[in-house]
C-alpha cells in the first residue's frame, strides 16, 4: 500500500461524516453478503426439484461449509482488525506481516483439511448427521466442497482482510463474481449434464477458486495491503495479535458448526416415522432462508467495522460509538420488517423449494415463523460483538460470539425437544436469540457509557 494511498485513506476513514461513510463501506459488503447467500438459496432450491433427500444432503454439507468459515473468519477477522488498526496508527510494515500471514496459513490448513476427509466421505456424511439415506447425497456434495476447501477458506480470509481496510468493493467484486458464476453454471452442471447433486458442488468449488483469483488479485492494487511471500513471517507474536482478533468469530463459528450437526440430529430423531429426509430438509431450507435475510444486516453491521477500527485506532470514539449505534438501529429496524413478511407468508416461501413434499412445507412453515418471531433482536448484540471484536476486548466479544448458537441454542435444541418433541427443535433458535438479546443489553449499555466517558 503506498503512504500517498494511506494518507488519502486515513483522512476517509477519520474524516467523513459516520453514517455517510458506514452506508459506504457497507453497501458493498451487503451486495457480496446477499449474492453469497443468494447461491446458497438457489442450489437449495435447485437440488429441491430433484429430490427431498438432495435437499438433505446440501442441509447436511452445511455443517461442512460452517468449519470452512470458522478458520476462514477466524483468520481473516482476526489478521483484518489487526490491519485496520494498524492503517489507522500507519503502521504499513505490521500489517503487510499480519496480512501475508493470515493468508497463506489458512490456505495449508484447508490443503490438510481436504486431504483427510476426501479419504472418508460417508463417514464425514455419518457425523455431520446424515440419515443412512442422505449419505450418498450428501458424499455427492460434499465431494467437490471438500476439494476447494484451501480456496474457500483462505477466500474468505481475504475478503475479509480488504473489508476491514475500507476495500470492501474490491472483495465485493470478487465475491459477487463468484456467485453469479455459480448461479450460471448451476442448471448446466445440474441438469444439463445430469450431474444431479455433485453438479451443484462442483459449480460452487469452481465458482469459489474463480472468486479466490480475483480477490489475490485485489490485494495488489495501489491502496490495499500487499499479500507477499516474503511478509510470511510467521511467529508467536503474529499468530497472538490474529487470534485475539480473531478468536470470538472463530467461537461463534465453531459453534455454528455444532449447531449445525445438532439440529440435523435432532430433526432426524425427533421427526415422524418415515419423516426424517423431510424433517432435515425442511431444517436446511429455513436455514438458507434465515441466512439470506441475516446477510443484508451482517453485511450492514460489517459496514461499521473498518470504520470502528480506523477511529478507534485514531482514539476518536465519538465516531466508533455512532457508527455502532448507527448499524444497531437500521439493521434491527430491517429485521422487523423481514420477520413481518416471513411470518405472514412462511408457508408460500418454504413452498418454493420443494413444494412437492407436503411434510417438509409443515415443518419448514412453522419453523420459519418461530425463528421470526425473535429475528429482531438479532441486530444488537450482532453489532455489540462485532464492536468488541475490532477494540481488542475480546472476552465480551468472545461470550457475545459464543452464546446465541453455542450457550443458549445447544441446551434448548437438547431440552425443549424432550417435552415438546419436534415443535422444541423449532423453536430452539428463536430462544436463544431471545436469551442472547436479554445477555447482550447490560453489555450494549457499559460500552455506550465507556464511549462516552472516552469522548470527554
Amino acid at each position: 500500500m503506498s503512504n500517498e494511498g494511506l494518507e488519502q485513506r486515513y483522512e476517509e476513514m477519520t474524516r467523513r461524516p459516520v453514517k455517510l461513510l458506514v452506508c459506504q463501506m457497507a453497501v458493498p459488503t451487503i451486495i457480496a453478503m446477499v449474492t453469497t447467500a443468494l447461491y446458497n438459496v438457489v442450489d437449495a432450491a435447485f437440488i429441491g426439484r430433484l429430490s427431498t433427500e438432495g435437499t438433505a444432503g446440501i442441509g447436511i454439507s452445511f455443517a461442512y461449509m460452517t468449519f470452512i468459515q470458522a478458520l476462514g473468519f477466524f483468520f481473516g477477522h482476526g489478521s483484518g482488525n489487526h490491519i485496520s488498526r494498524a492503517l489507522g496508527a500507519k503502521d504499513i510494515s505490521s500489517a503487510s506481516v499480519v496480512a501475508s500471514v493470515g493468508f497463506i496459513t489458512p490456505f495449508l490448513l484447508g490443503t490438510l483439511a481436504a486431504i483427510l476427509c476426501l479419504t472418508n466421505l460417508s463417514g464425514l456424511s455419518r457425523l455431520l448427521g446424515a440419515p443412512a439415506e442422505v449419505v450418498p447425497y450428501a458424499n455427492d456434495y460434499l465431494r467437490y466442497i471438500v476439494a476447494a476447501t484451501p480456496f474457500m477458506m483462505s477466500a474468505l480470509t481475504l475478503n475479509n482482510q480488504l473489508r476491514l481496510q475500507g476495500n470492501a468493493r474490491i472483495g465485493m467484486v470478487g465475491i459477487v463474481s463468484g456467485a453469479i458464476l455459480n448461479i450460471v453454471l448451476d442448471p448446466l452442471f445440474i441438469f444439463t449434464l445430469e450431474m444431479g447433486v455433485s453438479g451443484a458442488s462442483l459449480a460452487t468449488a469452481v465458482s469459489q477458486l474463480f472468486a479466490w483469483c480475483l480477490l489475490l488479485r485485489g490485494t495488489f492494487r495501489p491502496e490495499s495491503v500487499h499479500i507477499r511471500l516474503r511478509d510470511f513471517k510467521p511467529s508467536w507474536k503474529v499468530y497472538y495479535e490474529i487470534f485475539r482478533g480473531g478468536l470470538p468469530s472463530l467461537f461463534r463459528q465453531v459453534f455454528n458448526c455444532a449447531a449445525a450437526v445438532s439440529l440435523n440430529y435432532c430433526a432426524a430423531l425427533y421427526a415422524a416415522p418415515g419423516e426424517a429426509a423431510s424433517a432435515v430438509a425442511a431444517f436446511a431450507v429455513v436455514t438458507r432462508i434465515m441466512m439470506f435475510a441475516f446477510s443484508v444486516v451482517l453485511g450492514f453491521c460489517q459496514g461499521f467495522q473498518p470504520v470502528c477500527g480506523y477511529n478507534y485506532g485514531a482514539k476518536k470514539y465519538d465516531r466508533v460509538r455512532e457508527s455502532w449505534l448507527f448499524a444497531s438501529c437500521v439493521g434491527t429496524a430491517f429485521l422487523l420488517v423481514i420477520s413481518a413478511a416471513g411470518f405472514a407468508f412462511a408457508p408460500q416461501i418454504v413452498a418454493l423449494f420443494r413444494s412437492e413434499d407436503p411434510a417438509l412445507i409443515a415443518i419448514g412453515a412453522t419453523t420459519l415463523r418461530w425463528q421470526c418471531a425473535a429475528f429482531p433482536l438479532v441486530a444488537l448484540f450482532t453489532a455489540t460483538g462485532m464492536l468488541f471484536q475490532n477494540i481488542r476486548m475480546t472476552g465480551p466479544a468472545t461470550l457475545l460470539s459464543i452464546t446465541r448458537n453455542g450457550l443458549f441454542f445447544l441446551p434448548a435444541l437438547l431440552l425443549l425437544p424432550l417435552a415438546l418433541g419436534l415443535q422444541g427443535v423449532q423453536m430452539a433458535q428463536a430462544v436463544a436469540d431471545a436469551l442472547t438479546f436479554i445477555l447482550a443489553v447490560p453489555y450494549a449499555i457499559w460500552i455506550n457509557r465507556k464511549l462516552k466517558n472516552n469522548m470527554q
